[in-house]
């Protein structure tokens, strides 16, 4: 149970974490596109070995004595995936990632608030959760049944953001009206809004009806920070790395760059129906010189064919079985 007292901590740690990302920010000015915008555009990572949440009892911040350990177990555990129903875990091909730091700091999760680092669930929305990630490895009934990923739709690339295994590079370009962010992973393009010069800084949002795959997005800039405010959720895109989210989330980013080679990414889920309390979290990322790879994934593709299939015959060769017990 959260006091008032730890809630209050709370509340002071992530105003107190937010601050010292503007100041860590505030040494550094962006350059600018040719209409005056802050820079964003280029190839940016965030993988690393640092995870959504934080195990019980750490601190958000690694004591530096303990950095060197507390990095070789994230490692190990990345690793070593033992919780993915798909077993696609790291490969020994990968570089050897490492664990998140910001301002030099290292990370224990990417949630900062609530300041256990734990997501504040509501116990009905914890079960369909873990009924929802029950369910992936059988469910084969048809191609709807299988996720978003398996289909080649969308695959938790935000908003908002987590960190993949693989494939974690995303590319920002700007225009004057709308910033895109390119997701290596199955290649996703999403559309930011901006308000136009001399119209309102913000452009409304898309009728609640019209909910567009990764939602509608529409931003704005706050000094050198882009905000981008995310709503109109898909109602099938409701699995995401480590959490759902329901189609009437309110999802806030912040954009910020603080040197040449490294972006913060911050965000803030604001989801009653999900969760008791707006969450928070950042991480950083970095600059890649590129290029993106191709994610040959498409819809349609042959592996949806062999999954259904080999599920029919599992229940073939069970349905055989039964019959010559008798």
């Amino acid at each position: 149970m959260h006091t008032p007292r730890t809630i209050a901590a709370g509340v002071c740690l992530a105003t107190a974490l937010f601050a010292a990302s503007a100041a860590h920010a505030g040494v550094y000015r962006a350059p600018r596109t040719h209409d005056g915008q802050p820079d964003l555009q280029g190839i940016w990572t965030n993988v690393s070995v640092t995870r959504l949440e934080r195990k019980p009892g750490l601190p958000l911040i690694v004591p530096r004595t303990k950095e060197a350990a507390f990095e070789k177990a994230a490692i190990w555990a990345f690793m070593h995936i033992t919780d993915d129903p798909f077993d696609q875990r790291a490969s020994e091909w990968q570089p050897e990632y490492r664990a998140a730091r910001i301002a030099g700091r290292m990370r224990t999760s990417f949630v900062v608030s609530p300041a256990d680092g734990r997501l504040p669930w509501r116990p009905e929305a914890r079960k369909a959760y873990e009924a929802l990630q029950a369910a992936i490895p059988t469910s084969a009934d048809g191609p709807e049944a299988r996720p978003l990923s398996d289909r080649c739709l969308v695959v938790q690339t935000g908003p908002p953001m987590g960190n993949p295994n693989s494939a974690g590079g995303r590319q920002i370009v700007q225009t004057p009206t709308e910033i895109a962010i390119v997701s290596e992973m199955i290649h996703d393009v999403r559309i930011v809004r901006l308000g136009s010069r001399g119209g309102p800084r913000r452009p409304p949002h898309l009728p609640g009806n019209v909910r567009p795959w990764m939602g509608d997005s529409i931003g704005w800039w706050e000094g050198d920070t882009l905000v981008v405010e995310t709503t109109n959720l898909h109602p099938q895109e409701r699995l995401h790395a480590g959490f759902i989210i329901s189609p009437d989330a309110r999802i806030t980013e912040r954009f910020t760059r603080v040197s040449a080679t490294e972006l913060i990414y911050a965000y803030e889920v604001d989801d009653p129906a999900t969760f008791t309390e707006v969450w928070r979290a950042e991480m950083p990322f970095h600059a890649e010189s590129g290029p993106l790879y191709e994610f040959a994934c498409h819809e349609g593709n042959y592996s949806m064919a062999g999954t259904l299939a080999g599920a029919r015959r599992e229940e073939a060769d069970a349905k055989a079985a039964g019959q010559g017990a008798h």
